[in-house]
């Protein structure tokens, strides 16, 4: 017989702490990856030509990305590259402590070398890319190349792991092919080889993002290895990420372009910030600011103009808006466009045009 003096009102408390938890609680668990803890599953995806240091600058502002990552670094160019001049290889003094740093390569020693410097200077981790399938990536042996050859791609690993004390992560595809045995396998090969955490994409490699990812193959390589797994691949709101958590038991998110377009979504979806027309218009201009100061006026318009393409699909007429924002061949022409596109903050959209993220 129950204590309880109010029945009813038990029934309610007992309900209520079996409640599901918030997306915010779920992500925001925190999870040990070799000895190193965080307190945030939530991360911003590797992008070549979009997470470099300018963007990850205005990113920052907002906060609750568990993990950010470089763009793709050579794995030649690591061991004597400079910040100061790279595009990619370069980086702000207080952001290392959560920054992995990508790599890409086909020899072993290569990246061996590469995953040495990257530690030295001071790096949370290293990535290693077995996703990328764009031809000038894989007909050089790279990326999704090496799922071509795991061995391989599991002395690669090994190499690695056996050069550095930090977290060494790989992010890797669905494979050549559309059945999902093959990265089943090659998932628990590269544990084996010693990754401590994987980035799973669900695409076959050729498949750019022309068909929605296969989710269910998160939950098939999940289920074979004992390391977290991040799910990568279209999630774009709080719906898709429940989705995909609930649906495969991933231990994360990785978040690619709805984090380059909204990079305020890491502390909207686990810290409650609220975006408002404003926060459209400053992080505009803010992106701006930090194009400029990071990079050479030549190389800071086009990697503008690569960066709006994203930000412009927020909007419900974004292919317009788009087209007037990189009218011109002007950093200054930009700003222009910028002030008199966004003198009114145009209409936003729940969901970001899907057309303008394929392109």
């Amino acid at each position: 017989m129950s204590n309880c003096p109010d029945p009813i009102a038990c029934t309610v408390q007992n309900v209520s702490s079996q409640a599901a938890p918030s997306l915010a609680e779920r992500l925001t668990r925190p999870l040990n990856i070799r000895g190193k803890t965080l307190a945030n599953r939530l991360w911003l995806a590797p992008m070549a030509g979009l997470g470099h240091v300018a963007f990850r600058e205005v990113a920052a502002r907002f906060g609750g990305c568990g993990l950010a990552f470089t763009g793709m670094c050579s794995a030649r160019a690591v061991p004597t590259e400079k910040p100061s001049v790279s595009p990619v290889f370069s980086w702000r003094p207080e952001e290392l402590s959560s920054l992995v740093c990508q790599i890409f390569g086909a020899d072993p020693d290569d990246m061996a070398r590469a995953a040495e410097r990257i530690q030295a200077e001071g790096f949370w981790g290293v990535d290693i890319n077995m996703g990328c399938s764009v031809s000038p990536i894989v007909l050089r042996g790279c990326g999704a190349d090496l799922m071509r050859d795991p061995e391989r791609a599991c002395r690669m690993v090994e190499r690695v792991r056996a050069a550095v004390d930090i977290p060494v992560l790989v992010k890797f595809r669905t494979g050549w092919q559309p059945e999902p045995e093959p990265a089943v396998a090659f998932a628990r090969m590269l544990e084996e080889a010693g990754a401590d955490a994987l980035t799973f994409h669900p695409r076959v490699a050729p498949d750019r993002r022309s068909r929605p990812p296969r989710t269910d193959h998160i939950r098939l390589v999940k289920k074979a290895v004992g390391v977290p797994v991040f799910g990568n691949g279209n999630v774009f709101t709080p719906e898709d990420c429940v989705r995909v958590l609930d649906s495969t038991g991933c231990d994360g998110i990785s978040l690619g372009r709805i984090g380059i377009a909204r990079p305020w979504v890491f502390a909207e979806w686990t810290g409650g910030f609220v975006p408002t027309e404003e926060t459209y218009r400053e992080t505009l201009f803010a992106f701006l600011d930090a194009i400029e100061k990071w990079n050479i006026p030549s190389r800071a318009i086009k990697l503008y103009k690569k960066y709006v393409l994203y930000y412009a699909a927020n909007f419900t007429y974004g292919n317009r808006l788009f087209g007037r924002l990189i009218a011109g061949e002007t950093m200054e022409r930009m700003r222009e466009n910028a002030e008199r596109e966004f003198a009114q903050v145009p209409q936003v959209s729940v969901r970001p045009n899907m057309l303008m993220f394929t392109m």
